[in-house]
């Protein structure tokens, strides 16, 4: 876990260095982005909790390798957890967290591009709503801190800089030591670059 998240960082300084030094082209880019946000908890059997809705904001760096691949890093904002709801009780858990993609980028086309990638993240916010409709009480866990997995995604770039994307998160971090649960989000974002 400390590999990937020194590897990221390097990756990510190295951008931010290559976006410093490099001419006004197409070499590097940054940008905005934001959007809607599917995520539900998945456990070790493969069964899915219900899907909070929520949004996702943040920023990115480009670096282009060649014609046809890139490489991005990301620094966003993303409302994350899950909901389950029965005859005994209806529970959300919103977990926050502050994500840290690293993607690779391949064009198959000059507007058109597929992208696959690892993910860390950091849990800075937590909420637990839960209504009970019987007597018997349930547990609570304190979600990990840390949270990783990968990403696979597609998306459309247009001439004028505006990006539609949409993404996958497959969770491999376990979100409670308590349970082997883990993160699934799906992601449907609107950037700009500039």
């Amino acid at each position: 876990m400390r590999t990937l998240i020194i590897i990221m960082a390097f990756v990510l300084s190295y951008n931010i260095n290559a976006q410093s030094t490099q001419k006004a082209d197409k070499d590097s880019s940054f940008g905005i982005k934001g959007g809607y946000n599917l995520a539900s908890v998945r456990n070790s059997d493969g069964d899915e909790t219900d899907q909070r809705q929520g949004f996702h904001i943040g920023f990115f760096g480009e670096s282009y390798l060649s014609d046809f691949m890139s490489v991005q890093t990301e620094l966003t904002y993303s409302q994350q957890g899950y909901k389950i709801e029965n005859s005994n009780y209806r529970l959300t858990q919103k977990i926050d967290y502050i994500n840290l993609p690293l993607m690779l980028k391949l064009y198959p086309t000059r507007a058109f591009y597929l992208e696959a990638g690892p993910q860390i993240g950091y849990a800075i916010s937590h909420k637990e709503e839960i209504e009970t409709f019987a007597v018997n009480s349930t547990n609570t866990y304190e979600p990990n801190s840390f949270d990783w997995g990968v990403n696979f995604g597609v998306g459309f770039k247009s001439e004028a800089g505006i990006i539609l994307g949409a993404r996958y998160h497959y969770g491999l971090g376990k979100i409670y030591e308590e349970t082997s649960d883990y993160n699934n989000v799906l992601q449907l974002s609107l950037g700009f670059e500039f």
